[in-house]
């Protein structure tokens, strides 16, 4: 067998591990077993409501946006052949919290909530095409990094100014708690919500790996291959620009999985893009179905968020990687 299958399938089997766990741990302790038989037998009991409306939602929402960062994390440090690169590089992180911040800031107490993911997708393709207008049509690698701080320093100042702004310190409270990132109180609503957008992103990068491969070689020698690497790059940046956005909307931010994951797993793959991905999706669905178990069990007075969480973990871990590229590079 493999190494690329044998890695997949223990992945996968953590990944079933942490989502059979998600379910079991909460507020409320329930029999998992005894809810799933609810379903059938008794639907309105409490144990299968929480399974069905609590519980099951949040397990999936997890795994999907996890999937999501840990996959555009490597396909962003493919294309820009930057280990330190993140879905966050285009913007389009950014641009969604922006767009959904907006709809929490001006249709507070009026109930339109069912608007924030559209806003957040919205925002997240946004700050992808300004990105590339900015750029242009023939940028090379570091002019579109440079886009990207650019319109992520640009979405970071508006969504400072609508904090700023903001009507009452409990409207500040409120959208400055929803971009530490959380996965509480979601509900079937989001899920459905999610996965249309998520799927599509997704599905768009689909025979993308050997594309990336080619571009490891350098983009002149891409190019030789038959590699387009504007359409590439625009396929890329959509794809990212949804799979994020959706997944900004539905949770906010959610920092360092798309960093961290694809880092810690190249060597596994002898760093191959191809390779990569799907082992990047599932491991980046592990961390943040754990980090979410975790959160749960952390013991504290406020309810901590799970995008706290990943940055406690992930920050100390990029700060390695910079001293160990800078002793990289200097040796």
């Amino acid at each position: 067998m493999r190494s690329d299958s044998r890695l997949i399938i223990l992945l996968t089997m953590l990944v079933t591990a942490l989502a059979v766990t998600s379910l079991i741990f909460g507020s409320e302790s329930i029999s998992v077993l005894a809810a799933v038989s609810d379903q059938f037998s008794d639907p309105n009991s409490t144990n299968a409501v929480i399974l069905r409306e609590i519980r099951f939602p949040r397990m999936i929402i997890a795994a999907v946006i996890g999937a999501s960062l840990g996959l555009c994390g490597a396909v962003m440090q493919g294309l820009l052949r930057n280990p330190l690169a993140s879905p966050g590089l285009i913007g389009s992180s950014s641009g969604a919290a922006l767009g959904a911040v907006s709809v929490l800031y001006f249709t507070t107490g009026i109930g339109y909530t069912q608007w924030v993911p559209v806003a957040g997708m919205s925002g997240s393709l946004i700050a992808t095409v300004l990105v590339y207008i900015l750029a242009g049509r023939s940028a090379g690698i570091t002019t579109l990094i440079l886009a990207g701080v650019a319109i992520n320093a640009l979405s970071t100042a508006c969504l400072s100014l609508l904090l700023n702004l903001a009507p009452s310190p409990y409207a500040v409270q409120e959208l400055l708690l929803w971009t530490l990132g959380d996965l509480t109180d979601r509900s079937l609503k989001d899920l459905w919500l999610l996965l249309p957008c998520t799927f599509l992103g997704w599905a768009l990068l689909i025979g993308v790996g050997r594309q990336l491969n080619a571009l490891t070689l350098g983009e002149s020698t891409a190019r030789s291959l038959g590699i387009k690497l504007n359409p590439l790059r625009w396929r890329v940046f959509i794809a990212v620009s949804l799979a994020v956005g959706a997944a900004v909307s539905v949770a906010g931010m959610i920092g360092f999985i798309g960093l961290v994951v694809p880092h810690l797993l190249r060597p596994l793959v002898n760093h191959e893009p191809a390779r990569l991905l799907p082992v990047s999706a599932l491991a980046g669905a592990a961390v943040l179905l754990a980090a979410d178990i975790g959160v749960r069990l952390i013991p504290t007075d406020q309810h901590l968020k799970v995008g706290v969480l990943t940055a406690l973990v992930g920050a100390p871990f990029f700060f390695y990687l910079i001293i160990s590229s800078r002793h990289k590079y200097n040796g």
